[in-house]
């Protein structure tokens, strides 16, 4: 199956939307295809579908985990999966550390905790289709977060857009001398799950793995992508890694003067190749 890039239709379509818990309605700023949400009040799953679907993805969009880049990062890439036959579930997930719509904060672990109430109304819904986790920027974080537990759909593959993975941490930033986020909840969330890092061995996804990076991009230093191939390198896991000279930070699907254009092309190689794949589901997270 090839296809191009999806054209963006003139008004963005409805996405069936499915309750995970929390709050009041969340209210999306701006206007298409470049809306956003300033903080999540509930966690929400956004479903984009196809009639015949040979496969599904959770879809986690970047922010900084201070916003989501809903359409940029979420919708356009849901209607991308579309186009190549993958049912796309856009994860609306609540903030660490943002306002929690009752005068507190939610804590560190609420993104991921979102995520795997995701992952379990999947599982009850569409339980025969396989899983894909995929994330830009801060959704690539914390799609390899989700990617590290064991899941009740067997994931057949991890695809992660310039994510800033491991090079957060305390006691591992790069560049060294790189301040702590705030809120201190973000920062809390990047200590705990350094994803692909040797020697933390609960966050190193063991399952197929695709990374796109930027290499001079200064948001997300390419030394993220980097410590992770070198793990994979020296644990004999199934990674293809691309890194893109001329790239800019946060490039998804709309930067194409560059060769880094080719990125959804080679996903898409890489996903057919793993839908062709019998996987075997006990070897599977």
């Amino acid at each position: 199956m090839r296809s191009s890039l999806p054209t963006l239709p003139p008004s963005p379509p409805p996405p069936e939307i499915a309750i995970l818990g929390g709050g009041r309605e969340n209210a999306l700023a701006g206007t298409w295809p470049d809306r956003h949400l300033e903080n999540v009040t509930r966690a929400e799953l956004h479903s984009h579908r196809v009639a015949t679907p040979r496969a599904m993805a959770l879809v986690c969009a970047g922010g900084g985990y201070t916003s989501l880049v809903y359409d940029k990062e979420g919708t356009e890439l849901a209607l991308w999966l579309n186009g190549i036959g993958i049912d796309a579930h856009i994860l609306v997930h609540r903030l660490p550390g943002g306002r929690d719509g009752t005068g507190g904060h939610h804590g560190k672990d609420v993104a991921r905790q979102d995520g795997l109430r995701a992952l379990a109304l999947l599982a009850d819904r569409f339980a025969d289709l396989p899983l894909f986790h995929v994330g830009l920027s801060s959704g690539g974080h914390l799609a390899g977060v989700l990617a590290c537990h064991a899941q009740p759909v067997p994931a057949r593959g991890l695809l992660i857009g310039y994510g800033p993975l491991n090079a957060n941490h305390r006691d591992h930033k790069f560049p060294p001398d790189k301040p702590d986020y705030k809120p201190a909840a973000k920062q809390d969330f990047y200590d705990d799950w350094p994803v692909g890092l040797a020697g933390y061995e609960r966050t190193i996804p063991r399952l197929p793995v695709f990374l796109a990076y930027a290499l001079r991009d200064a948001a997300v230093p390419v030394q993220h992508a980097l410590r992770f191939i070198e793990t994979a390198a020296g644990q004999d896991l199934d990674l293809d890694a691309h890194v893109f000279g001329t790239a800019p930070h946060g490039f998804a699907l709309r930067e194409r003067a560059g060769t880094h254009a080719a990125w959804p092309a080679l996903a898409q190689q890489w996903f057919d190749r793993l839908l062709q794949i019998d996987v075997d589901p006990g070897a599977s997270l």
